[in-house]
């Protein structure tokens, strides 16, 4: 039985763990040969035995345009080209603007913008015409959010970078997407907070949420999948919220 994905190849950065390791597992599952970058190598590790015999784990930091260049030197020597690009890699902790820093504002662009404007760069040469791009973004890019503005601020810059994109790109029918997650089950978003006060945060973000619970990692990467496949080849240039309607009503 055919898949929606057969015989697709996908990069997925961050694909280790949370979202991004949900979302490589639901892109293999629909039949894609799927490359995943991470930073630590155990949870790469973890993460490829996890997908299965699909799966390529390449230790990489995204925001290092050396590792980016190794990353995609890798794709070109066993695969040839790329079908999807998921750049997903991004993270960032919590500062009220009175107490940023320097350190904090670079780390975090650095990774979230900087990061992701390079990965979808460098996968030009390697990406198909009719390929599919899709971003990580956030419903922080639309909401404000006491003492995280610095993600949030790097998170509406990714959403505009899909705008651009899409009009850089048309040319070469190349689709350029946004998801934006709300508050998902991921281990990023527990880190936020001291252990203790984890489930906390889980319950005050479930009562914000229309649909009265926390989303998880599957969640969206079934919607990466879809955005990846033919099913959406007329979707170019959106934000489409996975939120439980937190940012819609």
């Amino acid at each position: 039985m055919s898949k929606s994905l057969d015989n697709k190849i996908a990069l997925v950065t961050g694909g280790s763990t949370g979202i991004g390791l949900a979302a490589a597992q639901t892109l293999a599952a629909q039949g894609a040969r799927v490359f995943i970058t991470g930073r630590r190598q155990a949870e790469l590790d973890a993460a490829v035995a996890s997908i299965g015999k699909a799966a390529t784990g390449i230790r990489a930091d995204a925001s290092v345009l050396a590792d980016l260049d190794q990353v995609y030197a890798t794709i070109a020597r066993t695969a040839g080209h790329l079908d999807i690009v998921f750049a997903n890699a991004g993270g960032g902790d919590m500062l009220p603007l009175g107490a940023i820093t320097e350190e904090h504002f670079d780390r975090i662009f650095g990774t979230n913008v900087r990061g992701v404007l390079f990965t979808v760069q460098k996968a030009l040469p390697l990406l198909v015409d009719g390929g599919a791009v899709i971003l990580t973004s956030s419903t922080t890019s639309v909401l404000g959010t006491a003492a995280f503005s610095v993600y949030s601020a790097s998170k509406a810059a990714v959403r505009n970078f899909a705008r651009s994109w899409a009009l850089d790109l048309k040319d070469r029918h190349i689709r350029v997407n946004v998801v934006s997650p709300g508050p998902i089950r991921t281990p990023g978003l527990g880190d936020l907070v001291p252990d203790e006060a984890r489930q906390g945060l889980f319950d005050a973000l479930a009562s914000q949420v229309p649909l009265g619970r926390l989303g998880e990692p599957e969640e969206i990467g079934k919607v990466v999948a879809f955005l990846a496949s033919d099913a959406a080849s007329f979707i170019n240039g959106v934000e489409l919220f996975v939120d439980g309607g937190m940012a819609q009503v």
